[in-house]
């Protein structure tokens, strides 16, 4: 059990934004312990595959065991599985309140909770959550309750854990996206969505995953919530 390289644990990391960033590490030398609900094994011995479902605290327990167990450390967490639900507040069922705090907030907290105490051991690590920056900048048109609720409070809870942690050496930050091009929006919705954005494209997932590689480097940023908006969060 090497323990020299880094060792990033990436939830929701079996597609899209996730999939970039366990690449993204990975060629930075980094071994990887990923999470998703549907994830299969990898056939890297430097990326460790935990399915399972992130809300649910009995996952959270095995990603950080099994990591530890295979990579002897945690180094990082990039909090990036979530649930967006569009809808207008009054049509939000129980079911949709339910999934979206249980995938956005409980499934940030058990994680966060179990590595940060790993981290503390250590005296060294860095949290990264992807959030929303509808969070702080609502948009006509997009409904994002619920969005605003789970994912405003990881924004809120970023700069409280940076505080509460910052003498030993965790840094915790955020990275709140415009609307990203992803198999979550259909093609025919592109230019709409694309116009949303003061810069006039949607942000690709190469945008979002350079904002996540830079603050992993970044030693002198923590309770930071970068927006990679494409001008949102600036104004119209």
């Amino acid at each position: 059990m090497s323990t020299q390289s880094k060792v990033a644990i990436v939830t929701g990391a079996s597609q899209g934004i996730g999939a970039g960033i366990v690449q993204a590490l990975r060629d930075r030398g980094y071994r990887i312990v990923a999470n998703s609900r549907s994830i299969k094994p990898s056939n890297d011995p430097d990326i460790l595959a935990v399915a399972g479902d992130i809300a649910d605290r009995a996952v959270a327990e095995r990603v950080i065991g099994e990591g530890l167990a295979k990579f002897g450390r945690i180094d990082s967490l990039i909090n990036n599985a979530g649930v967006f639900i569009a809808k207008p507040f009054t049509q939000y069922t129980a079911d949709d309140y339910a999934n979206v705090l249980a995938v956005n907030v409980a499934g940030f907290f058990h994680i966060t909770q179990l590595a940060v105490a790993e981290m503390e051991k250590q005296g060294s690590g860095h949290v990264v959550s992807v959030t929303t920056t509808l969070a702080e900048h609502a948009i006509d048109g997009v409904p994002s309750v619920l969005a605003s609720l789970s994912k405003g409070g990881i924004n809120a809870a970023t700069k409280s854990l940076a505080i509460e942690y910052a003498k030993r050496g965790i840094r915790v930050n955020a990275v709140a996206p415009g609307v990203v091009k992803t198999p979550m929006h259909a093609p025919q919705t592109h230019e709409w969505l694309a116009a949303l954005h003061p810069v006039g494209r949607m942000g690709e997932i190469g945008d979002i995953v350079q904002a996540i590689v830079y603050l992993e480097s970044a030693g002198f940023v923590t309770g930071e919530i970068l927006h990679v908006d494409g001008g949102q969060s600036a104004g119209h």
